[in-house]
């Protein structure tokens, strides 16, 4: 993990930007659903918490090149929500980038687990190594 990585979060953050679309994909093809819903979704399936900057504006995108179809409804104890429905070419580009996606992860996968690669766990990081202050006198 890098040190811009948030440690509460399970994955990497560039982990979760190139798989990110594909995985909302994946969510709405299970059923019509809204926003905050896929947002919980994603958490609960194991990619960590969303945030709603990052998941409103890619669900806008999502509809812009019309791999989405929304719809508005009334809440029933609030405000209305958008819903999104996965569309034809949504469905298409799930396939598609799911069946590269997968080759991806089998290519990366099998590069892990190559002949001297070794990913036995390392012990934990000890202090860092004094060095004498700058200003310290010798």
């Amino acid at each position: 993990m890098t040190t811009t990585d948030d440690p509460t979060q399970p994955w990497p953050a560039q982990w979760l930007r190139g798989v990110l679309d594909l995985a909302v994909l994946a969510v709405i093809a299970r059923g019509q659903t809204y926003g905050y819903r896929i947002g919980a979704d994603l958490h609960d399936l194991g990619l960590g918490t969303v945030k709603g900057g990052t998941l409103y504006p890619l669900l806008a995108r999502l509809e812009e090149t019309g791999a989405v179809q929304t719809t508005w409804r009334a809440g029933e104890s609030g405000p209305g929500r958008k819903w999104y429905t996965l569309t034809g070419p949504g469905r298409e580009r799930l396939h598609r980038e799911g069946a590269r996606w997968r080759v991806f992860a089998g290519v990366t996968s099998d590069l892990l687990e190559a002949p001297g690669v070794d990913l036995a766990p390392l012990p934990p990081a000890g202090p860092a190594p004094r060095t004498p202050d700058a200003g310290a006198r010798r």
